[in-house]
């Protein structure tokens, strides 16, 4: 269930520990996020949607920025872990791909209004934009890596990986943002195999 669908009701405070008391304040961001611009994040809001005082947000964090760069972090390692079946895959690239990409499509139900509002944030934020870049940057290096070793293996034909990475990466989150990223019940499959397809012809060709 999104996390914008959990009760907000705020928590009774109880003794966490840190590891704990620090995801619970990155998912009240992500609550907030689902419905409210980053402009619109304050602490003393935000720690009331938690069961812990409202001082406790900067043992954990230096401001807002310090948060959104942990957020954006917690979300990168989430959906590492899904582009890996592509990145890391030694059997089929184009069977990885797809397999990758309809985790990617269900990571981007699960959050897709939290990423948009940190892209939508990072066009007007200079320190929310380093971190979104970052986030970015983090695909396209391991997507070039994978373009090169398919290449060396004479999977690809020969490109230029860093450029055609970043391209496929930023059209990607583009379109995910647009047609997943405003918490709508939709069928998310069109979208997935619309893109997967994308990358698939790019990469390998029509034919495989």
């Amino acid at each position: 269930m999104p996390l914008a669908l959990q009760s907000e009701n705020k928590p009774k405070r109880r003794r966490r520990r840190p590891d704990e008391a620090e995801a619970e304040i990155l998912d009240a961001t992500e609550r907030f996020l689902w419905k409210h611009p980053f402009r619109e994040l304050n602490v003393m809001d935000l720690m009331d949607q938690t069961g812990l005082k409202r001082s406790s947000f900067y043992h954990y964090f230096n401001d807002r920025h310090d948060l959104i760069v942990k957020l954006v972090d917690r979300l990168a390692q989430e959906l590492t872990k899904l582009n890996e079946i592509w990145m890391m895959g030694v059997t089929d690239p184009v069977a990885d791909l797809r397999t990758g990409y309809e985790g990617i499509g269900r990571f981007w139900v699960q959050h897709g209004p939290v990423l948009r509002a940190i892209a939508d944030a990072a066009t007007q934020d200079p320190l929310v934009e380093k971190a979104h870049r970052a986030f970015r940057d983090r695909f396209i290096r391991g997507s070039a890596e994978r373009i090169r070793a398919d290449m060396a293996r004479g999977l690809i034909a020969p490109l230029n990986a860093d450029a055609t990475a970043e391209a496929l990466i930023m059209m990607s989150e583009a379109v995910l943002n647009e047609k997943l990223g405003d918490g709508a019940n939709r069928d998310w499959r069109p979208v997935i195999d619309a893109l997967a397809t994308i990358w698939q012809r790019a990469l390998y060709g029509a034919a495989r």
